[in-house]
């Protein structure tokens, strides 16, 4: 088995389980301890899970740890293009746009039409990159200053200060983990700042989260849910480990939820 083969075996079980053991791993692939060890070490390299003492927990298992953009970029990447795909639907022509960091506003950014006029304010490195990939002027870009986080977001008060001066028609935020108790949350307390400040000069909020973080809690709260006007998640949501009763929770608790349908392979424009 390849080295490739066992850590996307590793990463299958983590999801399963929460934790992982070396020992239990080296039986269920048939390798070695040493090798299961290396494979966790490249893992968290990558910033795919976190390395512990006798085997690996989740990244995303502490509320303070954020992991890099390359790392998050990599993993549910069809469910984040067919979420940025479904929020295309809120688009309405002249609109002035927040986008906040993540990386499925980064696959927003790159399916955003360019023929509707839109204005976009973002604090997204790679959003902006995205935006001003095509050169075609069809959108017009505007990029908050700020401190540069691992997610590529630019955060701190500058950041907050210019949102003080803008006015948006439609927030779209990604967010590190949604759950009912504890709403919108960041592992970056800076981060949360900025994305408070963008919902509040926004007249509409929709978040973009796959299913996989239902149930996660950052360290910093950004919003209740009661305060996203849209979330745009999977159908994973009701056949997740809190089942069916989750999506019925999320839909007494945001104002619309929208359930992207997964399509393997989906085009990514």
């Amino acid at each position: 088995m390849l080295a490739t083969q066992r850590q996307h075996l590793i990463l299958q079980e983590l999801d399963a389980e929460g934790t992982v053991r070396v020992a239990a791993l080296a039986d269920l692939l048939r390798v070695s301890e040493m090798t299961v060890r290396r494979d966790i070490d490249a893992l968290d390299a990558d910033g795919l899970l976190l390395r512990v003492h006798g085997g690996a927990t989740r990244a995303g298992a502490f509320s303070a740890v954020e992991p890099g953009f390359g790392a998050k970029s990599a993993r549910e990447a069809d469910a984040k293009r067919a979420i940025a795909a479904e929020a295309l639907m809120l688009l309405r022509p002249g609109m002035t746009l927040l986008v906040s960091g993540g990386t499925t506003t980064h696959e927003l950014a790159r399916l955003l039409p360019r023929d509707l006029g839109l204005t976009v304010a973002t604090n997204s490195l790679m959003a902006a990159n995205a935006l001003a990939a095509s050169g075609d002027g069809g959108i017009r870009t505007v990029v908050l200053g700020g401190q540069r986080t691992p997610s590529e977001a630019l955060v701190g008060p500058v950041t907050v200060h210019a949102l003080d001066n803008l006015h948006a028609d439609l927030c779209f935020m990604g967010v590190h983990g949604f759950d009912p108790k504890a709403g919108i949350t960041s592992p970056n307390l800076l981060e949360s700042e900025v994305n408070a400040a963008m919902i509040a000069a926004s007249d509409q909020l929709a978040v973009l989260a796959d299913a996989t973080k239902y149930g996660t809690v950052g360290l910093a709260g950004i919003a209740p849910l009661s305060a996203v006007g849209t979330l745009i998640t999977d159908g994973r949501i009701s056949t997740g480990p809190a089942g069916p009763a989750a999506e019925e929770l999320l839909r007494q608790s945001v104002g619309e939820l929208r359930l992207a349908r997964i399509a393997p392979g989906f085009p990514t424009g």
